[in-house]
């Protein structure tokens, strides 16, 4: 039994997918979330064998969502789910661990297509997204100097819930951490990014498109 998590703020195309697995059999879904952290959390704890992931998600946009799904669980295939048919994001999405790169609007056939390649292993792309972005993905190499490249994937996350104003002890709990550990990780990252205050933290998040503003 393949275990999945749905990622979307859209009930609607929760329901939709939900819909297409259900019929197809041989799939449980364990969680549906409506914004990125809470996808990166229910994949912590669940650790399931995909996650369906939208990229226009509040709290956390969905590329950093996958990036942090794939360090933390990296046998999580991750199918993603988007409106946008841009070049740049397919290759992203490729590039931080995509399996699948499906557009929202698809017919239920396609997305059910694209889940059985997923399952096989292979790689997806939705028909009129252009195979190109594959190639670009294999010649492209990520920033190296990226300050954010230094950061452990705890420390990503300590990151996002200070930016949203998330105290440590509330962070301890989401996290399953104590207060010390969460403190720790926050001083961790302070110096990793050079930053000073809350208020540095805030606008670096602001203005990586970690947050919204």
């Amino acid at each position: 039994m393949n275990t999945v998590v749905l990622a979307d703020d859209h009930e609607v195309v929760r329901r939709g997918v939900r819909s297409i697995l259900e019929a197809q059999g041989g799939f449980s879904i364990v969680a549906e979330v409506a914004d990125g952290l809470a996808a990166v959390q229910a994949v912590e704890r669940f650790k399931p064998s995909l996650l369906f992931l939208d990229l226009s998600l509040p709290r956390l946009h969905g590329l950093e969502a996958l990036r942090l799904v794939r360090t933390d669980s990296p046998h999580t295939k991750v199918i993603v789910l988007s409106m946008h048919n841009d070049e740049p994001y397919v290759i992203e999405a490729l590039r931080a661990g995509a399996m699948a790169y499906i557009l929202k609007g698809s017919e239920s056939s396609e997305i059910a297509r694209a889940v059985a390649e997923v399952v096989a292993g292979r790689r997806y792309l939705s028909a009129p997204l252009s195979e190109r972005a594959i190639i670009a993905l294999t010649t492209r190499k990520p920033e190296e100097s990226d300050p954010l490249n230094a950061l452990t994937p705890r420390e990503r996350e300590v990151l996002l819930l200070a930016a949203e104003g998330v105290s440590t002890t509330e962070m301890a709990e989401k996290m399953f951490i104590s207060p010390r550990t969460a403190e720790t990780h926050r001083a961790n990252l302070m110096q990793k990014l050079g930053l000073q205050s809350q208020t540095d933290l805030v606008r670096f998040a602001i203005r990586r498109g970690l947050i919204q503003p």
